[in-house]
């Protein structure tokens, strides 16, 4: 028997009112064996009672949470305990609320489970709920695990698949020990209690074979300094946000294919700004895939000052340069995360163009693993050179101290940091 099981058997046992597993695949060892795997076990919110509410406490070990659409929550009058700021790898936490009527403080497992009967009876309005309480909501994001591969848009994603209500109950699952269980830790917890176990990866795979989240709206040559290029204009079904994919060459035939995912910078690309290094790099790009001889761009305009707009990347260099914060420190300042940026739709606009297997132009290792779970194969990543300035070293040492980025930039101190 293997050791995960597939979506189908996943769904059926929610149909079921059985609890399941989901599991993240997340850090991978140098030789690709899966190495961390977050887990959560899950239900379909709408079947909770008091005792499955309190197996999940006892056995999961972590208080449940209810996951839900934005949609959902925003009916209820649930909203973020901070707008400006995400959880852990992007979450978006809600305001805890009780059901007006739970007879106790709501801490019970039966008062919990009257406030998740209200959170998923579409009968409920904003005022059968209190704020703050003893059940807090997760939001996922519009799209579900093709928008961001986390386990709130999983469980959301699969309470869709059975036809219920868009609401999930889940609870992380830990060790013995109080810490985060790992995937061998996770497959012996649902073999002795019995239950079905799947990944977020086969989710997405799922999903990826059964939707199609972007349409190409126009094709055009476009010639460039570089070369003859082919822009591919796409529209994200899941916000209306596009996507442009300059291809040279032929790439359809799932060889190895030199990537460039470029964020939108204005004032990089478009103005020649010197603080940053993101004009220099989309140009570099474009050269080393002209001679490559085949590759694709993406260019995600939204993307602009790590995912906080152009505003608000403005208002971070002002307050680099009248504070003397680094990057990082002006994000925090105004209430925005390192790094709001999602690659899944962008992973899907690499899908459509037929891309399976691809040799990555970044300098943030961390990239590829947005890539990686939305079934791209990242066969290599391939480092950018950038050529420093006084305007942006500080910068660029940032991000290589800070944010783990490999740095290839001769003549400069930076050299000593490469790895």
């Amino acid at each position: 028997m293997p050791d995960f099981n597939t979506i189908d058997e996943i769904v059926e046992d929610l149909q079921n009112g059985r609890m399941v597993v989901v599991v993240d695949e997340r850090a991978t060892s140098g030789e690709g064996d899966e190495i961390v795997g977050e887990g959560e076990l899950m239900m379909i919110a709408e079947l909770a009672t008091a005792e499955t509410i309190h197996f999940m406490a006892r056995h999961a070990g972590s208080a449940p949470t209810v996951a839900a659409t934005r949609a959902h929550l925003e009916r209820l009058g649930i909203q973020e305990i901070n707008t400006n700021a995400r959880g852990p790898r992007g979450a978006s936490i809600m305001v805890s609320v009780n059901a007006r009527d739970v007879e106790g403080t709501g801490v019970s497992a039966r008062d919990r489970a009257q406030t998740i009967r209200r959170l998923t009876d579409a009968k409920s309005t904003p005022d059968d709920f209190v704020q703050p309480g003893h059940v807090t909501p997760l939001m996922a994001q519009t799209g579900g695990v093709l928008k961001r591969a986390g386990h709130t848009e999983a469980a959301v994603d699969l309470a869709q698949m059975t036809h219920c209500q868009p609401v999930a109950l889940m609870a992380a699952i830990l060790d013995e020990d109080g810490n985060v269980a790992d995937t061998p830790c996770l497959l012996e917890f649902a073999r002795q209690h019995d239950f079905k176990i799947a990944t977020i990866h086969d989710l997405i795979a799922h999903r990826r074979r059964t939707e199609k989240l972007v349409h190409c709206e126009a094709i055009s040559p476009m010639p460039t300094q570089f070369g003859q290029f082919t822009a591919y204009a796409y529209r994200s079904l899941v916000d209306n946000n596009p996507y442009l994919a300059l291809v040279y060459g032929d790439v359809s035939d799932g060889e190895d294919t030199l990537v460039r995912m470029h964020s939108g910078c204005l004032t990089g690309d478009a103005l020649g700004s010197m603080l940053c290094d993101c004009g220099e790099q989309l140009q570099r790009s474009m050269q080393m895939i002209v001679n490559e001889g085949r590759g694709v761009i993406v260019y995600i305009q939204h993307h602009e000052g790590r995912g906080i707009g152009i505003l608000h990347k403005l208002k971070a260099y002002e307050l680099q340069q009248s504070k003397g914060l680094d990057t990082i420190e002006a994000n925090h300042a105004l209430g925005h995360p390192t790094d709001s940026r999602d690659y899944g739709i962008g992973a899907q606009v690499l899908h459509d163009l037929g891309l399976r297997k691809v040799r990555f132009l970044t300098n943030n290792p961390k990239k590829r693993v947005g890539l990686e779970a939305y079934g791209l194969s990242v066969v290599e990543q391939v480092s950018i050179e950038s050529t420093p300035n006084p305007h942006n070293l500080r910068y660029l040492e940032t991000k290589r101290d800070k944010m783990g980025h490999i740095t290839l930039l001769p003549g400069s101190e930076l050299e000593k940091g490469n790895g």
